[in-house]
This record gives structure tokens, sequence and C-alpha cells, in this order.
């Protein structure tokens, strides 16, 4: 038969380079029309040691076992699969793809952190220098990896070639406790003879500054050292390997000053291009050599940064004074690539900002991030530079002492973010809304930056906890984020405090008062019992969902403890419903709902996705006991927030959204009179926008499953300020931290913390994807779809589709004169229910489908 699976993949990986785990889980699609599998075969081939499962009946695909011994350090294995779909003869075999371990074990590692000797000031701005070897290759190269991590920043430089594409490495874990290192395929960078490997070393997050206030230094020690092993595999199956040690040599070089938020100086002067090549002086000094427990040293689990898009800019104005002011049309996180010529001792300045205030950039956002970049000319020509260790927020640039005349193509934005597969669109009738749901992505790819963060133009950048609970279910959707976000949860169960307190952000810098020392706070919290269900339902890794549950009942058990046997989570330090709108600008926790209700809501939440879980993991006796604590959680819940009429205590849009998202109102009259009141309020208001962080994701749903879809419409096509759709209509191309971030006076939010790059708001599309457009998961990773388009607000089609572990998934329906006509591809392996309004429930097996309702459907505003 013609069919032909896909390559297999390994675990959450974009590659099989570098495993970190000794029997990785195996994933494969197959072509639209294949049919059902009913059976597959796995053959793994060892260097021509070829083992094969044989048939193994079973339809599953995705995440399957690994069927074979285990992958020892550095070991290379082929892997293909082939199937059986009802027929008596296999597919082809899909085409191989190669898992390759890592280093697996401690003793692997022979190389130790070496870096600069020289004397620092460790409370000043540092010099960062670069570390080089020289050393000869006696036979031709069959093969070779280059193993390398870091205390700081790294690019590595062979034979005077990069090492690799990805950014900001190794990214920011717990350090102390877990540090990745990367694996370079380098066979092509190596010749028989003289080499010389080198590395770019920056402060990054180990030692730059980090935070508000001021921020901290040396968060993580105070020196700046490579930890690199190159293994060489000779065509006569000798090795050779190179590891750090203390005959490398350090020296300055030309980067002045690199920080994430300061930006980066760089004198071409003092640059040699081949200062990484054999032919380069050896004029470095000693280096210090340093000690890493090698246990600590973990591979990837997900992609890592990269430049993923270039964008020029839409327009240059120049200014009197001969700067000039650069648009790039679209708010952006990355750095500028520059080529350009003039006379030595030239300096280029290069400043960033989200937003323009009476013409110029509008800084004070930024607060303490200076988001400056310098670059001074060497006078040998035509130079193109782009800074190495600093990352920017910015739709504007501008540029001073630009010699000469600015020409197309001299400056470029390079976009970067954790390289994760796209898997998501969503498209519909109304534009604003489609404007909406792009500045959602863009806000995404802004600030998943190696982790979640918050805002990637002033002095925070922070992976705070709540932000992406609420966001982590539009994320997995329009992104593969299960690698990267298991890798963040993983610091997040390092960063829990043993009685099971789970930090405001991760990983845990210093903060103010507020932060320092870490409270347990609801919403924040609880991402430790609810984001690790959201990725299970999205991707269907049972694995994952084990790997956090101790960290999730660990939190569920300290919030029992701090509620007691009242079961109301009515103390401590609450930021309840964050930056609601009608909070004061320098107060954005004091909200029009009560912050214990708020807090109490999660509670039942957490405890009944811990039951949840549990009853998935086969743990039986949790699942009672937490199902249970929620029962309670809930009954208290009642009896202290909704009022025998059904009012709640709180009268806000909040505190009924969470009791109805949340299945707080066992009674059908009260959640029926709940959602009534809901409606009632955003009517009240015309349709503004009244929820924070935590009602914002909440709200439409409630309104949808109360029976007021058209009011949930109606909020989210409001277009005067609070609404999604006002900071379209300012034309802003991402999501904002603040409702108002820009008053509709044209003036900046004067609050101290005001991004125009902040996710957390745009957690409304997953409702859009779901809701509007329709496709949902019914079971874990998609394996059965509910495809139940829900028209309204005047929207008269819309085209979703997602790419699920299992293959494409994707609605596309419109409005017609006879009601409404849905295209359904539903992906091999998976079962669909369309459920089109004004039509009884249609089960659907893989395939295309055109299904129609009659009569019923309305597009009404």
């Amino acid at each position: 038969m013609s069919l032909q699976p896909a390559p297999v993949s390994f675990e959450h990986l974009p590659d099989g380079l570098g495993i970190g785990v000794a029997a990785p889980r195996l994933s494969w699609t197959l072509p639209a029309g294949a049919g059902t599998q009913d059976g597959y075969e796995i053959e793994l081939d060892r260097d021509g040691r070829v083992h094969r499962t044989g048939r193994v009946d079973s339809a599953e695909k995705v995440l399957v076992p690994w069927p074979g011994e285990p992958l020892g350090s550095r070991e290379r294995v082929a892997v293909r699969v082939r199937v059986w779909t009802g027929t008596t003869e296999p597919s082809h075999w899909s085409p191989a793809r190669v898992a390759e371990a890592g280093l697996l074990e401690p003793s692997d590692w022979r190389a130790v952190p070496v870096g600069p000797a020289w004397q620092e000031d460790p409370d000043s701005d540092r010099r960062p220098g670069r570390v080089r070897r020289d050393f000869t290759l006696t036979g031709p190269v069959a093969r070779a990896r280059l193993y390398v991590t870091a205390h700081g920043l790294y690019e590595a430089e062979l034979n005077g070639r990069r090492v690799g594409d990805d950014a900001l490495s190794p990214g920011w874990t717990v350090y102390g406790e877990r540090l990745r290192y990367r694996t370079y395929d380098v066979t092509g960078h190596l010749t028989e003879g003289a080499n010389t490997l080198g590395a770019w070393l920056g402060d990054g997050w180990y030692r730059g500054r980090l935070g508000f206030d001021g921020g901290t230094r040396n968060l993580y020690g105070s020196d700046l050292s490579l930890i690199a092993q190159l293994e060489v595999t000779h065509e006569d199956g000798t090795t050779t390997v190179l590891a750090t040690d203390g005959s490398w040599t350090a020296a300055p070089g030309p980067i002045l000053f690199s920080g994430l938020y300061e930006g980066e100086t760089f004198d071409a002067r003092l640059d040699d291009p081949g200062w990484a090549t054999p032919r380069a002086a050896a004029d470095g000094s000693p280096v210090a050599v340093g000690s890493r427990d090698p246990r600590t040293l973990v591979a990837p689990q997900g992609p890592p940064v990269r430049c993923t898009e270039e964008v020029a800019p839409v327009s240059v104005t120049r200014k009197d004074d001969g700067r000039h002011l650069l648009d790039f049309g679209q708010n952006l996180v990355g750095r500028l690539r520059l080529t350009v010529d003039g006379p030595a001792g030239t300096t280029v300045t290069l400043r960033h900002a989200e937003v323009l205030q009476d013409g110029e950039l509008a800084t004070r956002p930024l607060r303490g991030a200076t988001a400056t970049d310098t670059y001074v000319l060497a006078g040998d020509g035509p130079r193109t530079w782009q800074p190495r260790f600093t990352l920017h927020g910015f739709r504007y640039a501008e540029v001073s002492g630009w010699p000469g005349e600015l020409t197309d193509g001299a400056v470029t934005a390079l976009v970067h973010h954790t390289d994760m597969r796209r898997t998501g669109w969503f498209a519909c009738s109304d534009p604003l809304v489609n404007r909406l749901h792009e500045n959602v992505v863009w806000s995404m790819r802004g600030n998943f930056v190696d982790i979640p963060t918050d805002c990637p133009a002033r002095d925070e950048r922070l992976g705070w906890t709540g932000d992406l609970q609420v966001f982590a279910p539009t994320a997995s959707f329009l992104y593969d984020c299960a690698g990267m976000l298991d890798s963040w949860l993983a610091d997040v169960a390092v960063e829990q405090l043993p009685d099971g307190t789970v930090p405001w952000y991760v990983p845990v810098i210093p903060g103010g008062p507020q932060w320092t020392p870490v409270q347990p706070g609801a919403a924040w919290g609880d991402v430790a019992a609810l984001t690790p269900w959201v990725l299970y339902r999205r991707f269907g890794d049972l694995e994952l969902l084990r790997r956090h549950f101790p960290m999730g009942r660990a939190w569920v058990d300290l919030v029992e403890r701090l509620a007691g046997p009242g079961r109301l989570w009515d103390t401590g330090h609450q930021l309840g419903d964050w930056l609601d709108p009608g909070a004061p600008p320098d107060d954005p926790a004091a909200t029009r709902t009560d912050r214990h209700l708020v807090a109490t809501a999660y509670f039942a939440w957490s405890a009944r996705h811990l039951s949840w879980s549990a009853r998935e993991l086969g743990e039986a006796e949790a699942a009672e006991r937490y199902g249970t604590l929620a029962d309670e959680v809930g009954r208290a819940f009642r009896d202290r927030y909704v009022l025998p009429s059904g009012r709640m205590t709180s009268d806000s849009p909040t505190a009924y959204s969470v009791a109805i998202a949340f299945g707080l109102l066992d009674d059908p009259d009260r959640r029926g009179y709940a959602g009534d009141r809901l409606a009632a309020l955003v009517l009240e208001d015309d349709a503004r926008i009244a929820t924070g962080f935590v009602g914002t994701p909440l709200i439409c749903d409630a309104l949808t499953d109360t029976g007021h879809l058209d009011v949930a419409y109606r909020l989210l096509t409001q277009t005067e300020c609070p609404s999604w759709l006002y900071p379209v209509t300012q034309g802003a191309t991402t999501v904002w931290e603040r409702w108002d971030s820009l008053r509709p006076d044209g003036t900046l939010n004067p609050g101290g913390m005001t991004s125009f790059n902040h996710y957390a708001l745009g957690a409304v599309a997953d409702w859009l994807h779901r809701v509007v457009g329709g496709i949902a998961p019914a079971a874990p990773g998609y394996r059965a779809i509910a495809y139940r388009p829900r028209p309204g607000g005047g929207v008269t089609w819309a085209h979703t589709r997602h790419e699920t572990p299992y293959g494409t998934a994707s609605l596309s329906w419109e409005l017609t004169a006879d009601g409404m006509t849905a295209r359904v591809t539903v992906p091999e392996g998976c079962r669909g229910v369309v459920e089109l309004p004004g039509r009884e429930p249609l089960e659907l097996g893989p395939g295309e489908h055109l299904v129609e309702a009659a009569g019923a459907c309305s597009s009404a505003a």
C-alpha cells in the first residue's frame, strides 16, 4: 500500500539530537485518508543492529513507550514505524529519524567551568570576556558533538564559524539545581590539523541585573564561565575529547557591556573577526577554573530561543538633529541588525520603546531598563552587527549618530522567542477580532522567551505563575509549548517551599516587600494544580501529569491547612482580581471583588483538578479525598459568599464568573440567577469590561454557559475603553497589561507598571477558539474533538485550525440564508462530535466532512 506515516518525533522535542532521557517516547501521525490504525511496528537500528517489535495491535501513536533497550550516553538509534489500517499488509516504513542521547550520566562530564580570571567589581557593570582553546586533530573526522552550557550566556565558535543558531543559551532555569546544556553537531566545523574552539560570554540571568526597584546582581554567582566538551570520532574509530579546563585562555572581547535590560555596547575597533581561528594571536590570560556538580546538568525539554522572523521598518523619519525614528509597524521582541559603514570611532546609538509620546520614544514604562545598544565603528568598511546577549520589547527605535543616509535594508528588526511549532490559527468575519487574535499571538511570541514572562520591555520579565495559569489554554492551542512549559514547571517544583507555597514568579529573584519573602497567593500558586491538567488535556501526556502531581498536591494540602476546618481561605496576602479596571493605577489589587472569595473559589477548583488528575493516574484514594475536599470547599463558598436570594456578597462580574465557571453553584436556580445577574451587570456598564486577571479568562464562558451568548459577544465586540477591542482601535499590535495602558486622551497610564505587551488579558482567545471557532478537546490530546461553533455578534463566518498530536483538526463555518454550513476535518485516529445550532450532535470519523444545519443560526449582534 502507498500509505507512509510521518517521521517519528521524540518526547516534545523539535529533533532527536542530545535527548536527555534514555527511553524517549515516540509519536507519529498518518496522512489524511489513511484510515484507522489498528496496529504498528517500530524498528530500532543501532548502527546495523536492528530490533523490530513485530506487529503491536494498538491504535496508539502519541507518546508511545520506547520499545527496546534504553539509550546509553551518546548512542544513536535510527527509528522507523509502519502501521496497519484495516488491511493485512503494512504501510511503507516512515522515513528514519535518529534519536541520539546526550550525556546521560554525571560521569560523562570532564568539562569544568572556565572563565576570565581578572579582578572585577561584582557590584558594577562588568566587561564580559571570551575564552578559547587551540587544538590539533590528527585524523579525518567522522562525527563530532559539542556539549555546552555556561554560567551566564554563551555563543560558541569553531574555526571562526558560529555554532548553532540559538540565542540567549542556556536560557533561564533555577541554575543551582538545573542548568541546561545543548548538544550541537559540529562535524562540518572541524578539519584535520589545527582547530580553535572559542566562546563569547555574557552576564544574562546568571549574574546580570534582574528585577525591579534597582534589581539584583549576581543572583546565581559572580563568575562568567563556559562549560564545554567537544567529542570527536575519527574515521578510524578513535576519539578525541576536548573539555574546558585550566589549559584554556581568556581575553576581553569587543563587548564592553551587555545586560538584558540595559542593552549592549560593542566597539568594533577591538574586534578581530578571526579571533576563534588557529591563525589568531593567542594573547589571552590563564582562565579561572570553577566547579559544577555535573548532576545538575540537564538536557533541554523543548526548543531554544531563536530568531524566527525579520521585520523591516514601515517608516523612517529623520529628525532635525539627525536622529532617525524607525517604526516597525509591530510591537515585537528582539533586537536590531545593522549594516553600516563610516569613520572609525563613529558611535551609533539605538534606543527602543513600545510606544511614542508626542512623537518621541515613550521610555517611562521601561522604568530601569535603558534598552540602549551602542555600536562603535571600526572604520574598515561595511560591517553587519547585532547584539548577542540582550533583547528588547519595541515597535519603535531611535537611531542616533548614523553616518550618512540610512538606506533601505540598513536596519532590520530580528524577532526572537522560544522557537515553538505553531499549532493554532483562527480568523473570522470581524477584522477587529482578527487583529485582537493576532495581538494575542504576538504577545505570546514576545513573552515566551525560554520561560513564560510578563512583559518584555521593562525591568522585570519574570515568570509570573498567575499569568501563565490563566493563559495556558490559549498558549497550548496556538503553539506546541508542552516541552517548554514542562521544563518551567519543573523549576516551579524546585522553587516550591517545603510547606507547599508556590512563588509568585519562577525562577525566584528578590523583590519588594509584596513579593519577598514568598507567600501563598490564590490564582498564582494554583498553577501547580491547574496547568499540568491543561497540558495533559491538550497534549495527552499522562507522564507530564504524573511528574507534576506531587507539586499540585503539596499546594492544595497547604491551602487546606490555611483554610482549616471551615474550608474558607480568608487569610493572608491575596492579589484577588488583579488589575480590575476599576482599581486605581497605584493599587492594582484594590478590586471590586472580595479577594478571599477569589481565594476560596480557587481552592475548590484546584482540589477538583487534583481529584481529576488522581483519577487519571489511577490513584483512587487520592481522587476520592480531593473530590470530597472540593465538595466541602464548595459548600463553604456558598454559605459565605452566596446570599439566599442567589446574589453574591461581591456583586461583581468576577464573583459571578468564578462561581459559574468553577462549578460552585450546585443549585440550578442559583446558577441561573448568577448567569442572569452577570449578564445584567455587563449590560449595565454597556458591555465594558469590568474584570481583571482572574475574571477575564472566565467571563465569556460563564455568560455562554448560562444562556447569555449574546452578552458574551457584546463584551467581545465592545470598542470603548475598557474592552478587548479598545487597544485594537488605538493601533495596538500586542495585548496590553492594563485595559487603558494608553488612555483615550492619548496619555500613558500613570501607573508604575504599564506594559504594552502582556499576554494575560489575551486569555479570551481560548474562548475564541472553542466557542467562536468551535474546536475543543473532548478527550486528552484531542483523541476526541468537539466541533461546536456558536455564532453571534454579527460574525458570519470563522475558520479555525489546530495541529493536534494526531494531525490537523479544522472547522470552517459560515452562515447562509438557510442556516449554517460547516466543513470539518477530523484527524486520523480521532473521532469528532459536531454540534451545530439547531441540529442534533453528529459523530464523525476521520476525514473531511460537510455538515449543514438549517434555520436556527443567527448572526445578530
